[in-house]
C-alpha cells in the first residue's frame, strides 16, 4: 500500500526542517557545488555536512554525482527554492507583525 500523500509532505518538510539543510539548500541555488565549497559556505565540519547531504539525498530534494575526486551537490527540483522563498516571505509578514506590535506597545504608557 502507498503512503498518502500528506505522509510524504510531511517528510519534506521534516527534511527541510533543519537550519544547517536550509542553508546548504541557499549555497546551492547558486548552482551546483562540491562538499569542500559548501562546507565553507554553511560553516560545519564534514561528518556533520555528509550527515545533512545524505539527509537531503535521501528525501530526492539533493542529488550527487563525482568528478574525479569531488562530489559534485545540486538541487533536484529547483521549486524547492520557491517553497523556500514563500517561507522567507511568510516570516517577513509575521516579524513585520511583531514590529508593529512592539511600536504599539512603546507608546503605551503605564504611569500610576
Amino acid at each position: 500500500m502507498t503512503r498518502p500523500v500528506y505522509e510524504r509532505k510531511a517528510e519534506l518538510f521534516k527534511t527541510l526542517g533543519h537550519p544547517v539543510r536550509i542553508r546548504i539548500l541557499e549555497v546551492l541555488r547558486a548552482g551546483e557545488s562540491n562538499v569542500a565549497d559548501i562546507a565553507e559556505a554553511v560553516g560545519v565540519g564534514g561528518s556533520t555536512l555528509s550527515q545533512h547531504l545524505t539527509t537531503l539525498r535521501r528525501s530526492g530534494v539533493v542529488t550527487s554525482h563525482r568528478e574525479g575526486s569531488l562530489v559534485i551537490h545540486q538541487v533536484t527540483d529547483p521549486r524547492v527554492f520557491q517553497l523556500l522563498e514563500v517561507g522567507r516571505q511568510i516570516l517577513t509578514t509575521s516579524l513585520e507583525g511583531d514590529q508593529e506590535l512592539l511600536a504599539d506597545l512603546g507608546r503605551m504608557s503605564y504611569e500610576a
